[in-house]
């Protein structure tokens, strides 16, 4: 259900090298959440750091809400670089499995698997 890679690199060159492979591919940032320091500005201890970049490509957006139009809430993707116990991740939650369990609509899984395609190659680019 996830794609999850580790990279040797920093969490925030793995940040700027994750917004550059997603607009090579067509898609763009709508949003960028820093949820480390969105929590420590709330007092919360909270050690490592993570951005969850949300993604989209306009086209493929389109296709699924004129079948479906409930499954806006299933969009942006979203694409997560995080630590965990000092080591730099980059992953996502694969939309052919996240959809499928939405719809059975074999015009849907089609475009999830695009955007599935897609988004793995943004993470190992930016890896």
């Amino acid at each position: 259900m996830y794609y999850i890679v580790e990279t040797g690199k920093s969490f925030e060159q793995a940040s700027v090298d994750l917004d550059a492979a997603v607009k090579r591919h067509g898609f763009g940032v709508l949003h960028v959440h820093d949820l480390g320091d969105t929590l420590r500005s709330k007092g919360i201890s909270f050690a490592e750091q993570c951005k969850v970049f949300e993604v989209c490509n306009p086209g493929q957006a389109a296709k699924v809400m004129s079948v479906d139009m409930r499954l806006n809430m299933a969009l942006p993707c979203r694409i997560s670089v995080f630590t965990e116990k000092g080591q730099t991740r980059i992953g996502l939650i694969k939309p052919v499995q996240m959809l499928s369990a939405l719809s059975q609509d074999a015009a849907l899984v089609q475009v999830a698997k695009e955007v599935e395609e897609k988004t793995i190659e943004m993470i190992d680019e930016a890896k």
